[in-house]
């Protein structure tokens, strides 16, 4: 059985006082990298060694250019990951807002509120003198 209208129109206020509730956000993603220098000497060399890293990186598209930003230290890390999470978050919430409203497109009845404009196909108010052409054009189309 399809959800009744008004459970539908509360679930879409959930989802959009969710939406609301949001705290800072960015797109993208965290990676991380890490390896070897140019430095022969250096301990990452050594074998067993894990070499240097893990280094953090976000990438995200910037008016279709690929932006890397690199974070000095685990905090800022951190922080990025919560924004990213929250941006995953955002993105979730507006698939179930979209869902919902379709829902409630589908079940809310149309309600006839035509204005006099479309009523008339957009002619506006008939006059006397349209009433008295279009006697004309019928009696004209009649001889023919």
């Amino acid at each position: 059985m399809p959800d009744c209208l008004a459970s539908l129109e509360a679930r879409r206020a959930g989802i959009l006082r969710a939406i609301g509730g949001l705290g800072d956000l960015r797109a993208g993603s965290i990676t991380s990298t890490g390896g070897r220098c140019g430095n022969p000497g250096c301990h990452c060399h050594r074998p067993g060694d894990p070499g240097h890293g893990p280094y953090y990186r976000l990438t995200r598209k910037v008016k279709g250019k690929t932006v890397t930003e690199t974070f000095a230290t685990e905090v800022e890390r951190r922080k990025a990951q919560g924004e990213v999470d929250e941006y995953h978050r955002f993105q979730q919430l507006a698939r179930q807002l979209v869902a919902v409203s379709e829902q409630i497109c589908r079940l809310r009845p149309v309600q006839p509120s035509w204005s006099p404009e479309e009523k008339d196909g957009g002619r506006g108010p008939v006059t006397s003198l349209d009433h008295q052409c279009m006697r004309a054009g019928a009696s004209e189309r009649r001889s023919k």
